[in-house]
């Protein structure tokens, strides 16, 4: 009997010292952008938002680039150091191995204390907000096509570009979020607004799209694991090691500037989808949510927190260069002074200091990018180069000349009109791209900080690159 009563009361304590799992509290807003799972059950209508709260077992999608969800947890969410990893919360999603649909997050503390999402978003940085693709404050107005079945709805962006979200036969429903579901969605055209990214598709074989997952800091990127759903993965592995799903860490947090804001706790979480593109027969990419959970402290869990990251190369090059760029992180903020060592597999491949791929024969190329003074902090990519017959020695191209070097405010590129010529700063970051049509016309760079800078000049297939000095 006493026996019985101290297992029963044992049992009881570990309850008592069980880690509570507190899960999305409050949907506050909802705002999808268009998208094949939009005004249809399960995924996409108000009633799908209310599915998140409780749990990770929801259903919520929020359409094509841009559409959001706004939620909270029941108490504020803590930046604890003892928190495995350094992370604070994950969100779970529904991607599959090699298709993920990538989701920027963002959060909020209440400054203002009035219990309201009315304060500051910061964004939580991930592995991809570095490359020069990367697009801050882009935006898409999206415009409804009218009907009652599915139709493709246009889209333009705020670089003049334009496409649309196409319908398929899997989903006959508008697209476009309709007036009685979506009220505060203007009828005819909205805009929406957030951070872009590129991401990584292969539609080199249709039969199998891909949508790569990022290294690290994005929902609907990981699949999920096992139960408790509170142990978080280690987000700079990619093995799914406990509860799966993505995993993130307040301190990765930053301003309108870019720069960390080492906030102490949150309140608010903003998703939204990050990138503006298609799959192919699979539709849109959509990032998609079921449920997000608070990591409790618990020192006794870490691993790696150091890892590279290079930015998708095409599976297939015909050039002979190409710019790599490649990032160092440290619990998941940048390493700006990180060195990068650069190895290939062939001969005829090489990769200099400031990531500039030369290539002079075909073959299946592996690059890799390694934390130099730790090499076993690396990152793999892999293409088939597959050159053009004498792409090597192509006249014209070779006979580019670029002066004053240095330069101040004007550069000059004798050569080929109709030529693209792109500045990478020495972190391998684009700061300017521009088509020269005159050759005698100079290029202003007075908008470009003092420093070394590689300059490529790019003609059809064919390309050249320079190291040219701003005083």
């Amino acid at each position: 009997m006493i026996r019985r009563i101290l297992l029963t009361c044992l049992f009881f304590l570990a309850l008592i010292h069980r880690p509570f799992a507190q899960y999305i509290a409050e949907v506050l807003e909802y705002r999808p952008a268009p998208g094949q799972h939009i005004n249809a059950l399960p995924w996409g209508v108000p009633a799908s938002a209310q599915s998140l709260p409780g749990g990770v077992n929801g259903s919520l999608s929020l359409g094509a680039f841009g559409g959001y969800v706004v939620f909270r947890f029941a108490t504020p969410v803590v930046n604890h150091p003892h928190n495995p990893y350094g992370v604070d919360f994950t969100i779970f999603g529904n991607p599959l191995p090699g298709l993920s649909e990538p989701g920027i997050v963002s959060v909020m503390k209440d400054e203002n204390e009035n219990g309201l999402p009315d304060d500051t978003w910061y964004e939580l940085a991930g592995s991809d907000h570095w490359f020069s693709c990367t697009r801050r404050d882009f935006s898409v107005s999206y415009y409804n096509p009218g009907g009652n079945t599915a139709t493709d709805v246009p889209w333009t962006d705020k670089d003049g570009g334009s496409g649309f979200i196409h319908a398929n036969a899997m989903h006959t429903q508008p697209y476009y979020p309709l007036a009685d579901s979506f009220p505060s969605i203007h009828p005819v055209e909205y805009l929406l607004t957030g951070t872009r990214i590129s991401g990584g598709i292969d539609l080199s074989n249709p039969a199998m799209v891909m949508s790569l997952p990022r290294a690290f800091g994005y929902a609907d990127n990981r699949p999920r694991g096992t139960a408790p759903y509170t142990i978080p993965d280690n987000p700079y592995t990619r093995e799914v090691e406990n509860a799966g799903g993505d995993a993130f860490d307040i301190g990765w947090a930053i301003d309108a500037s870019g720069n960390y804001a080492d906030l102490d706790k949150i309140h608010f979480v903003r998703v939204q989808t990050g990138m503006l593109a298609g799959m192919g027969w699979l539709g849109e990419i959509s990032t998609e949510i079921t449920g997000a959970v608070a990591v409790a402290p618990d020192s006794s869990i870490g691993g790696m927190t150091e890892m590279v990251v290079i930015k998708d190369i095409p599976p297939r090059l015909d050039t002979t260069q190409l710019q790599l760029e490649a990032y160092a992180f440290s619990m998941g903020r940048l390493m700006p002074a990180a060195d990068i060592a650069w190895a290939t597999n062939m001969e005829e491949a090489t990769v200099s200091a400031d990531g500039l791929l030369t290539v002079s024969a075909s073959g299946n190329l592996e690059i890799q990018a390694a934390l130099a003074g730790n090499p076993d902090v690396f990152a793999t990519a892999s293409t088939v180069v597959e050159l053009p017959a004498k792409v090597m020695g192509a006249p014209g191209i070779a006979a580019v000349k670029v002066y004053p070097n240095p330069a101040t405010r004007h550069v000059f590129i004798d050569g080929l009109a109709g030529m693209r010529v792109q500045f990478f700063n020495s972190n391998g970051m684009l700061q300017l791209e521009i088509s020269v049509q005159d050759k005698h016309k100079g290029i202003d760079i007075s908008g470009l900080k003092p420093g070394l800078y590689l300059l490529r000049a790019v003609y059809g297939r064919q390309s050249h690159s320079f190291k040219l000095v701003k005083h």
